[in-house]
């Protein structure tokens, strides 16, 4: 007779089929809860100790019951991917575009409680609704409590028992159909010393939140409980869709678990005086905005850390308007919760223009390298590079070297000159290293493989961090193939903490990048910063005074390309793969394909035999 599950279980990775040795784990998974949305606290997404299901008898599982969440409207694709946390028997997660809050019995699948935000203009305006990941858990004086950021960018203290607003927490928000506790307008706080915000704009009106004509904000990932703060993450338009060089900045808030009251507020974009200001020429932080956290956070409660990744500025096509390496975006950031000063960061890449943002949450584990026992951090990448560090100093654990990289060859763009490449672990994928090489072109016959090559005769070839170019251009440039091979936010990876064992699934894509519609520099909605009103109405006309020639997409249109044959990729594709380290040496210790190849592929006519 089969054993029936429930779907907690089943979701479960892999991770916890090894024999534990003498690594611990950080708090979250204590007796089979997963109170944190990657588990535990250091997001490895495994847990040893939920031993009812093993490879012996997981090929007999059946479905104990079923959820449906396409009760809740529409966007249920997206939202529905958000991982559930699970504390006494219940199940918390979130549902829909509006990021509905739900209650779920993990043993009968019964729905206990429900909790919407009403609905508001600034609801109506989020960039990112589809993208609600989940929530956090906390506990406050012996009661358990689900914290929420809404897509209207509201942060939620919920009762864990009821759904209920939390009494005597946070603050009236001035919405006429809210609750007047168990809430925090967070827009307020986090453009209260933005010069521009105090500068230009008349009376807050907190139904419409920030005008349109200065930036977007909201939250795709939820916030995360550390000792008695809850940290607060924000998100932005994304940035393939930005055609925008000014919005509000990302910056990551601190909130007190028992009352709500904000602890301190983090610049991601430093101000003049702050480290890394130097970092953003031509006075770019004033207004260049973004820097989002859209990722998962991680944390050590006992080092009384918290661990963040950031993505780009605005305008991620172009950096000629913010010149310089742009701290703190694409990187690793480890703050003093209690406080919110920076304790280490490492910049994964500068000045980001590839759409290059970290799409995963820090791990966190403890590993034995060489003899030495080290609180490490894993940070996997779209790239395919993986970075390891000591936790507590930021040091690496192996040396990260600053390599020279393709510059741009569009006037008034920049570049930084090198990037970092970690000696080891090695990439996910080979081919990010230097591109299309001989190993790696479409050669499945003597005619496709010639016809690839002509093909890319036409590029110049590249690993990572190939600039783009205008396309199709008049000019003597030619454009440049690179590649990746790491993962999204779709695949994130899962460490084992008794084994110090990481596997991360990975996809191979090469493309050339491109500029799809010329902007001369200007935002679509309103224009450079202090341009006239009729200068932007003659925007046709009209020079930017700096000389800069921006070139951007138009939102919804595709950015890169790369001429196919008869629908056929010049490259060997790898449509999924799955790798394991061993990140106690930092050696790979297997890499597979995985999946079905597609059906254009297997029945492609040239293909045939």
């Amino acid at each position: 007779m089969k054993t029936k599950y429930s779907i907690l279980l089943i979701v479960v990775p892999l991770a916890f089929l090894f024999s534990p040795n003498s690594f611990g784990q950080l708090q979250g998974v204590e007796n089979g809860s997963w109170q944190f949305l990657g588990g535990d606290a250091g997001h490895t997404r495994a847990s040893p100790h939920l031993t009812q299901i093993t490879a012996d008898n997981f090929a007999d599982l059946e479905v104990a019951w079923h959820w449906r969440a396409d009760n809740f409207g529409p966007g249920v694709e997206f939202t529905a991917r958000s991982t559930p946390i699970y504390v006494d028997g219940v199940l918390y997660t979130v549902a829909g575009q509006r990021r509905q809050v739900i209650a779920i019995d993990a043993a009968t699948g019964e729905t206990l409680w429900t909790f919407r935000e009403p609905e508001t203009m600034r609801y109506l305006r989020s960039p990112r609704t589809d993208f609600g990941k989940g929530v956090a858990y906390g506990e406050v004086e012996g009661r358990g409590v689900i914290y929420i950021t809404s897509p209207a960018f509201f942060l939620w203290a919920l009762d864990a028992q009821t759904g209920r607003p939390l009494e005597n927490w946070g603050t009236e928000t001035g919405v006429d159909s809210f609750s007047n506790t168990g809430v925090v307008d967070l827009i307020p706080h986090l453009v209260s010393d933005w010069p521009r915000w105090l500068e230009r704009e008349g009376p807050y009106d907190p139904d419409h939140g920030i005008p349109r004509r200065i930036g977007m904000v909201t939250a795709s990932a939820p916030p995360i409980v550390v000792n008695d703060t809850v940290v607060v993450l924000v998100g932005h338009e994304p940035s393939y869709d930005q055609t925008r060089i000014e919005n509000v900045p990302g910056d990551i808030m601190g909130f007190d678990t028992l009352t709500g009251e904000r602890l301190w507020k983090f610049h991601v974009i430093p101000r003049p005086g702050e480290f890394g200001h130097e970092t953003w020429e031509n006075d770019a932080w004033q207004w260049s905005g973004d820097m989002s956290t859209w990722a998962p956070a991680s944390a050590d409660p006992e080092l009384g850390m918290v661990y963040l990744v950031t993505n780009a500025s605005t305008l991620q096509s172009y950096t000629g308007h913010r010149p310089g390496d742009n701290l703190f975006g694409g990187s690793v950031l480890a703050l003093d919760v209690e406080t919110g000063e920076r304790v280490w960061h490492f910049q994964i890449h500068r000045s980001d223009q590839w759409n290059y943002d970290i799409p995963t949450a820090p791990i966190l584990m403890d590993l034995n390298v060489d003899g030495e026992d080290i609180p490490a951090l894993i940070q996997n990448t779209k790239q395919g590079l993986i970075f390891a560090f000591n936790r507590e100093t930021g040091e690496p654990i192996w040396p990260i070297e600053d390599r020279a990289v393709m510059q741009t060859q569009v006037p008034g763009n920049y570049t930084a000159s090198t990037q970092p490449y970690p000696t080891r672990p090695e990439p996910l994928d080979p081919i990010v290293i230097n591109g299309i090489t001989e190993e790696f072109l479409m050669d499945y016959t003597p005619e496709l493989k010639a016809r690839a090559e002509e093909v890319l005769n036409e590029f110049e070839i590249g690993g990572l961090y190939v600039p783009a170019l205008p396309y199709p251009h008049d000019n003597p440039y030619r454009n440049v193939v690179g590649c990746v091979g790491g993962l999204n936010i779709y695949h994130p990876p899962v460490a084992d903490p008794t084994t110090g064992i990481m596997y991360a699934s990975h996809q191979r894509g090469c493309s050339a990048p491109a500029f799809m519609e010329p902007t001369n520099g200007v935002d679509v909605e309103r224009g450079l910063p202090g341009m006239s009103e009729e200068a932007w109405r003659g925007r046709e006309r009209h020079t930017p005074t700096t000389g800069e020639t921006v070139a951007a997409w138009a939102p919804g249109r595709n950015r890169e390309f790369l001429p196919l044959i008869n629908r056929l990729p010049v490259y060997k594709p790898l449509f999924q793969g799955l790798a394991a380290y061993d990140m106690n040496t930092g050696a790979k210790l297997w890499d597979i394909p995985i999946g079905e190849t597609p059906e254009n592929i297997r029945d492609h006519p040239f293909l045939q035999g």
